[in-house]
């Protein structure tokens, strides 16, 4: 327990690691290179681990990738993300119904919100989405939470403009 680790590549040693520590930018990848220079020097792994921030067990991981992959193993990888649940052509007809807005009719809506478009897309696609994944499909399409000013149904437009016409100018 707590013994050295076996570092197989020669191509650097621990003056190198720590020159390249220096010029390293991220402090993740320049604790990982101490590490492992620790460990060229013949620290055992406890105390190059403890005197860089990490369980042994965790420089045990990062020697292997430094012995596998050299210093560009030692940097986090990002991942890729969840696959989006609706395919190309299913966010397609999402941004189609959008656009077209909402039919009164069959929508029972005037106007799309996020729960009504997540219903739709469940009845449509039989696809469950959180509210939230719909806000961030709209982000993604380039729709912004915008509302027009309302407007009584029994506006008289001209008696509207009869008023303004009367007001003393200001």
């Amino acid at each position: 327990m707590g013994g050295v680790i076996k570092i197989t590549r020669t191509d650097m040693s621990a003056k190198d690691l720590r020159r390249a520590a220096k010029r390293t930018k991220d402090g993740r990848v320049v604790r990982r290179l101490l590490a492992i220079a620790l460990v060229l020097d013949g620290v055992d792994r406890e105390t190059a681990a403890r005197s860089s921030g990490m369980d042994r067990q965790t420089l045990r991981d990062w020697a292997h990738r430094f012995n596998a992959e050299g210093i560009e193993g030692l940097s986090d990888r990002n991942g890729k993300g969840a696959k989006p649940r609706l395919s190309p052509k299913q966010q397609a007809q999402f941004v189609a119904w959008v656009e077209a807005g909402p039919d009164p009719v069959k929508d029972g809506v005037v106007r799309w919100r996020c729960v009504d478009l997540q219903a739709r897309v469940e009845e449509e696609f039989d696809v469950k989405l959180h509210v939230r994944t719909i806000g961030k499909y709209l982000t993604k399409h380039g729709f912004r939470r915008l509302s027009v000013r309302p407007e009584h149904p029994k506006t008289d437009r001209e008696a509207q403009q009869t008023f303004k016409k009367t007001l003393p100018a200001s």
